[in-house]
């Protein structure tokens, strides 16, 4: 509540400065005596709006992270504070029951003793809140006092809020930036805790992989961390498998809607294919369990296979294949479309036939994005999890048959983060480690795509 409340005056103080502002300027363009301003009132006024809720949000931010800590500092000052357990999840219970009956999200307490802080809580918050509301009142009449003092009938407020628009875009574009530098530095931080008990030789290029989370922490066995099973799952299932049944079917389905295809047909057909890409993977997963997984054993059986498994490697990827089709579809597509239609006639005008065009000028001109398209296929689907989960089992085998159970990186590092282990035990490390191999193949494979682009779309260009 506290913090709607501030929002909703931050933004209520930056409309009464916008409606100031724009006033002001105004009257300056009426005093005038060419009745023109540097900027138009509108600039005026967003200058000062803008130096009004930005500092306040930046507050209410900061705010939002402190004050909880200030207000459970309060609360542990009082005296029934010494009646709490010295630590441990019990401790943190009841206060968390009594906060929430003082905030209004609980009607009352299952601990008699939460009753005691339900009360401190109240004020806690009251004091607090009060702070917060009479901060961002002093913040807001300092931003504004400056930016208002500052108009001026030469003022170039334009150029102000321009720049400061500039900078509210480059920090939105700096977030993506940011978030994966965050991921890879805490991803290598815990890597490097779990080599430094787990050998790195016998994690790269070992063949047996059972970590065990009750094991001892302190001697973990080496020769349960070999990842290798999990890496040619990864390949298997996700860029190979896959990719035999997404690349020719979505190729061929692009040549198809932009070469061959009437209008009417394309109309329908597009957008039917794309909408594979918005079927959550779940539906994926029981539709691979449930449909395929079965009858590809059943085909198994009848050319004679012995025993063969309900969950196989073929299942996931003959899936995970259909599922990343619209991927490569869209993608190349797009690309083929893109070609001038003036190559198209040229090579028609040669002599060559539609099929010629197609193979030799069309589809090495439209490289760059289907080459893009089938990278952006290839990293989805080895950071698929629901399907290999229900389709191919858990299981780490190291094997070429593909209808035998596997298992994938992304399923293991469910697996680890999921279990009873603690964060500091090797098996639930090992996620880490596994996360920053998957990290790394995705950007190799990003890097490549961008190699093969800037080299083909330099040939054609």
């Amino acid at each position: 509540m506290s913090l709607t409340i501030l929002l909703l005056l931050a933004l209520g103080l930056g409309l009464a400065g916008w409606l100031a502002a724009r006033a002001r300027a105004w009257t300056f363009r009426k005093a005038s005596p060419t009745g023109r301003l540097a900027s138009l009132p509108s600039y005026h006024a967003w200058y000062v709006a803008l130096w009004i809720v930005l500092p306040v949000l930046v507050f209410i931010a900061i705010w939002s992270a402190v004050a909880p800590g200030l207000v459970t500092q309060s609360v542990l000052a009082a005296p029934a504070a010494d009646q709490l357990p010295a630590f441990g999840f019990q401790r943190q219970t009841i206060l968390n029951e009594a906060r929430a009956v003082a905030t209004g999200a609980a009607q009352g307490v299952f601990n008699p003793l939460a009753r005691e802080f339900v009360e401190p809580y109240r004020e806690a918050l009251s004091f607090y809140n009060w702070i917060g509301i009479a901060a961002t009142l002093v913040i807001a009449f300092l931003g504004g006092a400056f930016a208002f003092l500052r108009l001026k009938p030469d003022f170039t407020a334009r150029t102000r809020v321009e720049r400061i628009v500039m900078a509210i875009l480059l920090g939105a574009s700096l977030v993506a930036i940011l978030t994966t530098i965050g991921i890879f530095v805490s991803l290598v931080f815990e890597t490097l805790r779990f080599f430094g008990m787990v050998n790195p030789i016998d994690f790269l290029f070992g063949t047996h992989w059972a970590p065990d989370p009750m094991s001892n922490p302190e001697n973990p066995d080496a020769t349960r961390y070999g990842a290798i099973p999990l890496f040619w799952g990864t390949l298997f299932i996700g860029a190979i498998i896959a990719m035999i049944v997404a690349i020719p079917l979505g190729l061929m389905s692009a040549v198809y809607l932009t070469q061959y295809a009437n209008p009417r047909l394309r109309a329908w057909v597009k957008p039917t294919l794309e909408i594979l890409a918005g079927v959550p993977t779940v539906v994926y997963g029981y539709f691979a369990a449930l449909t395929i997984a079965p009858a590809i054993r059943d085909l198994a059986v009848d050319l004679g296979a012995s025993n063969p498994s309900s969950e196989s490697a073929l299942a996931a990827g003959l899936v995970m294949g259909v599922m990343i089709i619209p991927f490569v579809s869209s993608m190349a597509d797009d690309s083929i479309a893109a070609v001038p239609q003036s190559m198209r006639d040229g090579s028609l005008a040669m002599g060559a036939t539609t099929n010629e065009t197609i193979r030799r000028v069309l589809v090495p001109a439209a490289l760059p994005g289907i080459v893009a398209g089938v990278m952006l296929a290839i990293s989805r689907a080895i950071g698929e999890t629901m399907i290999v989960v229900m389709a191919a089992s858990t299981a780490a085998n190291l094997s070429a048959n593909p209808l035998d159970s596997m298992t994938t990186v992304t399923v293991q590092i469910v697996a680890m983060l999921t279990g009873e282990g603690s964060f500091d035990h090797p098996a639930t490390l090992s996620a880490f480690a596994l996360g920053f191999v998957l990290f790394m193949v995705t950007l190799g494979l990003n890097f490549i795509a961008l190699r093969v682009v800037k080299r083909f779309r330099e040939a054609y260009e």
